[in-house]
């Protein structure tokens, strides 16, 4: 397998492009897109069979199992930072390394069912503090460690629709290489 094609089983949908606006549309149709992925994402994988969460959606790549327990640690963190960012001017917030939480026995062993239910509620909260910001509300901002980034509530709320349907794609495109139902 050649890196173009690595790069395609990585990204299925391409990487993530910043908007050149954040219209009210723009932002209504990803806080929907973050409404609907939990429902896509239980009706994609709720009937695997324990071999096939287990099985890497490309080489040297997590598992099923394990893509699924990321968007959960992800999006609470994603929760968490628009929190910090709505009641604290610009915070810093706290990295994590998600290469290590992927290998965390809970990652690599528990079932999928309660993490597909705690997506149901979060996103629920998600979107609904999403669909009730100010347009002020919206422009405010964290600081991300990692590469000391100023990141905006509009901008999250585009790069967790994306990241919602990154991961999504990861996983029917493997099911669909597999031919799995």
């Amino acid at each position: 397998m050649n890196n173009l094609d690595l790069e395609k089983l990585k990204y299925p949908i391409g990487k993530f492009i910043t908007p050149s606006a954040y219209s009210a549309e723009y932002l209504s149709s990803k806080i929907e897109e973050i409404t609907l992925f939990p429902e896509k994402l239980k009706q994609e994988t709720i009937y695997l069979s324990d071999e096939q969460l287990n099985t890497p959606y490309r080489p040297d790549g997590w598992t099923v199992r394990q893509v699924i327990h990321h968007c959960a640690e992800s999006h609470m963190n994603c929760f968490i930072r628009i929190k910090w960012a709505l009641t604290e001017n610009n915070p810093v917030i706290k990295a994590y390394d998600e290469t290590l939480w992927s290998e965390l026995p809970d990652n690599l062993q528990m079932p999928i069912q309660p993490t597909l239910t705690l997506l149901e509620g979060l996103h629920f909260r998600l979107a609904f503090i999403m669909k009730n910001l100010s347009e002020g509300e919206l422009e405010k901002s964290f600081i991300h460690p990692e590469n000391n980034s100023e990141y905006k509530i509009k901008q999250i709320i585009a790069t967790y629709a994306w990241h919602g349907n990154h991961h999504l794609a990861q996983i029917t495109t493997l099911k669909k290489y597999k031919n799995w139902k």
